[in-house]
């Protein structure tokens, strides 16, 4: 998509500790998407685990309904702070080919990770959404927030997975990312708003935030049950119900 639009804050390119944690970058996020006019009959869906932090806090500005999209990057073995590509909720795998043969990972390696991972999400969708069916976006129009842009695989495994799902509109919206990460997604996007874009070679997410923690699913499903726009939660309880 050559015509990809790309909105960032000017006053936030290059700098580090623009927010104060994954709520106010929520806030700041749907204040962006407000002013661009962005969010206009949307869906969001937040990454797990840092994103939905990030996305409740926006919905409740948004009054947007909320999903979840459960992608899971695919870790070195030997360093699982880094990736070499992701998996999605649909099955789908993006491996960054160079890394890959960069770092030497065989492919007995690789498909160890990617199992591992799929058994994760599979845990994470039975936790988050118990029995509910999945969420239906054919023709939607949908925004996905996560918490940052790193290498871009997470984010750009999604967009591959919700293109297949027949989402119509596809919106990047994150507080801050990498810009080789944002060249990455162009082609896959249809709009992308990263407030906080920097470049160089020691980026990493948590630097964009004085108060950074890694969020555990406790922490997602307190997030989820607090959220008023959580359409699982929504349906779960509508079946109730009526039982």
């Amino acid at each position: 998509m050559s015509n990809v639009e790309v909105a960032d804050d000017a006053t936030l390119r290059g700098r580090t500790l623009v927010f104060r944690d994954r709520t106010h970058a929520g806030e700041a996020l749907a204040e962006a998407l407000i002013r661009l006019g962005w969010h206009q009959q949307k869906v969001v869906l937040a990454i797990p685990a840092g994103g939905v932090e990030v996305a409740v806090a926006a919905t409740e500005k948004l009054g947007l309904p909320l999903e979840l999209a459960v992608t899971r990057k695919l870790h070195i073995p030997w360093n699982r702070e880094a990736g070499f590509g992701a998996v999605s909720w649909e099955g789908d795998v993006t491996l960054n080919e160079p890394l890959t043969r960069a770092i030497g990972l065989t492919h007995a390696k690789i498909q160890m990770v990617i199992a591992e991972e799929r058994a994760t999400i599979e845990r994470r969708l039975r936790l988050y959404r118990g029995d509910a069916p999945p969420p239906t976006l054919i023709g939607k129009r949908v925004v996905v927030i996560d918490d940052g842009l790193a290498s871009g695989y997470s984010m750009l495994v999604t967009l591959k997975a919700l293109r297949r799902k027949g989402v119509s509109e596809t919106t990047v919206a994150v507080p801050t990312g990498h810009t080789d990460a944002v060249e990455l997604l162009r082609p896959h996007a249809d709009k992308i708003l990263c407030l906080n874009l920097r470049p160089g070679d020691n980026f990493a997410v948590a630097d964009a935030y004085r108060h950074w923690r890694d969020l555990t699913d406790d922490d997602v499903l307190r997030l989820l049950r607090i959220s008023k726009n959580y359409l699982t939660a929504s349906r779960a309880h509508a079946k109730k119900k009526s039982a």
